[in-house]
Parts: C-alpha cells; sequence; structure tokens
C-alpha cells in the first residue's frame, strides 16, 4: 500500500502528513506494510526542507521532520501510489487535471478521513504558530481514521 500527501510546496502541510502518518503507522504496526510520501503541485521549494515552524511544531509533538525534502508532483505518482491525498481543494483540482486516464488510485482531500468531507487542512505559513499547531490537530485525527482504512484494506488482502 502506498500513500502520498499533497500540498502546495510540500514545506508544511504534507510534509506535516507524512510524519503524523508514518508515527500511527508505527503505533498500529503496520510501517512495514505502508510506503509514505509527499509532495507539491508547485516546484518553488524542491530540494528544501520543511518550514522550520512546521518542522519544530511536529517536534513538540513527538514527530521528525528533519529529513524530508520537498518535491513535485510527478507522471509516475499517478501509477506509483494507492492514495493521492490532497490538503485543499485547490491542490485537488490540480492532482486531478495532472491524472491519466485509467488511474486508479484514491484522490481526494485528506481530511475526509477525519470525518470532516470536503473540508480543507488550512495552510498555516502566512499565520502565526496557533496555525500550525490546528493544521497538526487535522492531521492527527485524518491519520488515525486513514490508518483504520489502510489496515481493513490490508486484512482483507489476506483473505
Amino acid at each position: 500500500m502506498r500513500v502520498l500527501f499533497v500540498c502546495l510546496g510540500n514545506i508544511c502541510r504534507s510534509p506535516t502528513a507524512e510524519g503524523v502518518f508514518r508515527r500511527e503507522l508505527e503505533a498500529a504496526g503496520l510501517a512495514h506494510r505502508v510506503e509514505v510520501d509527499s509532495c507539491g503541485i508547485g516546484d518553488w521549494h524542491v530540494g528544501k526542507a520543511p518550514d522550520p515552524r512546521s518542522a519544530a511544531a511536529a517536534r513538540r509533538r513527538g514527530v521528525d521532520l528533519s529529513e524530508l525534502r520537498a518535491r513535485q508532483l510527478a507522471a509516475e505518482d499517478f501509477s506509483r501510489f494507492d492514495y493521492l491525498l490532497a490538503m485543499d481543494h485547490d491542490n485537488l483540482a490540480a492532482i486531478r487535471a495532472q491524472c491519466p486516464d485509467g488511474c486508479g488510485a484514491h484522490i481526494g482531500l485528506f481530511l475526509d478521513f477525519a470525518g470532516h468531507v470536503d473540508r480543507p487542512v488550512p495552510d498555516p505559513y502566512y499565520g502565526g504558530e496557533r496555525g500550525f499547531e490546528e493544521v497538526l490537530d487535522l492531521i492527527e485525527a485524518a491519520s488515525r481514521g486513514l490508518v483504520e482504512e489502510i489496515a481493513l484494506r490490508l486484512e482483507g488482502q489476506r483473505r
């Protein structure tokens, strides 16, 4: 199973989602069965580390983002990943615009897995510290929901 988190520049929301989701997979004993990555729609930050404010907020919750580096969504991601999860509606529209015909991946908003159907993860980039904490709250909730879904899918594959 492979999961890709997508935001605009891959320095705030999607690397945070990658790090938090990895932690939740570890806690569920599924880390060895699920590949996780993140990327951005744009290429402005390719090769750069996550925003220091995102990294600091994640670190306060026990999530290390220091090894992550930004990359841009690529054509091969559509065949490589089972889930392409957007942080907001603009990201989702960009993913869908690039999606080739016949793509079998689940493409949708990440917060759908937290029961917040059609709700975006707000971009904390231009806000204050509280915005980064809110993003973490939302991402933690959605990560737990996604882990539950993937656990059920993986259990179904065993039968």
